[in-house]
């Protein structure tokens, strides 16, 4: 009988434990999750208005359709089509009661705080609940890699080939951050990390949008600097909204 082989060592390096966030944490980024669900029911029941009367009436429902102004001017239409599309309204007006009141309840949590010029209470607040808490982070390496905004590399002997980001991480927050970048290219003018990137956003389409996928991940590291008390506003060269 062969002997049993030896039990493989433990490597810190390759295993790390994982951070179960407490249940403050989980409840207060399920607030944000249900605003992001409700808004794609909405979009999904608009559709389905915009398919009805395309496939019945032949005509085309403006955005917005269900708003109390263009919903007066839909009185012409097929009774029976009308019918389907108020049962549909009823649906998204309710839904849209919701998300009001989810997206109070996040700017509620960042209300009177000092935040920079560009970044509104409903991303900030995202933020945060999709974080839980930016103190998890011990260094930039490690909230750059959540953002999953990271190259990826193909390397094999004395060949390097860094290809597209890794898209490792949390994509919600990815999405906030390319969103909130162009906004900062805008209205942050004095920007660092911005600055030191001018050649490349003045270089073709492609090249910008690569820049601000770089970018995305520089201000995740600048977020995380600003809310544990690393750096200031000025030392970013952010404006204070």
């Amino acid at each position: 009988m062969p002997a049993p082989l030896p039990l493989a060592r433990w490597q810190p390096r390759r295993t790390r434990p994982i951070r179960i966030p407490t249940e403050a944490e989980q409840r207060r980024r399920e607030t944000t999750r249900r605003r992001q669900f409700l808004s794609r029911e909405i979009r999904a029941l608009a559709n389905r208005g915009h398919g009805q009367v395309a496939e019945y009436c032949h005509e085309k429902l403006p955005a917005r359709w269900w708003g109390p102004r263009l919903w007066k001017k839909l009185e012409a239409l097929d009774p029976w089509v009308l019918g389907l599309l108020t049962d549909l309204r009823a649906l998204i007006l309710a839904i849209e009661q919701q998300l009001r009141a989810l997206e109070a309840e996040i700017k509620t949590r960042v209300k009177d705080q000092p935040r920079p010029k560009a970044l509104g209470e409903l991303t900030l607040g995202t933020l945060d609940g999709e974080i839980c808490d930016w103190a998890r982070f011990h260094n930039r390496k490690q909230i750059g890699s959540y953002t999953g905004c990271c190259p990826g590399e193909h390397s094999s002997g004395g060949k390097r080939r860094v290809g597209a980001i890794d898209r490792i991480g949390n994509g919600r927050v990815r999405a906030l951050l390319v969103e909130a970048v162009w906004r900062f290219l805008r209205w942050q003018p004095d920007w660092k990390s911005a600055q030191r990137m001018k050649l490349k956003l003045a270089d073709g389409t492609s090249m910008r949008k690569k820049a601000v996928i770089a970018l995305a991940r520089q201000l995740a590291i600048d977020l995380w600097r600003w809310r544990t008390g690393r750096a200031t506003m000025e030392d970013l060269g952010w404006i204070a909204a």
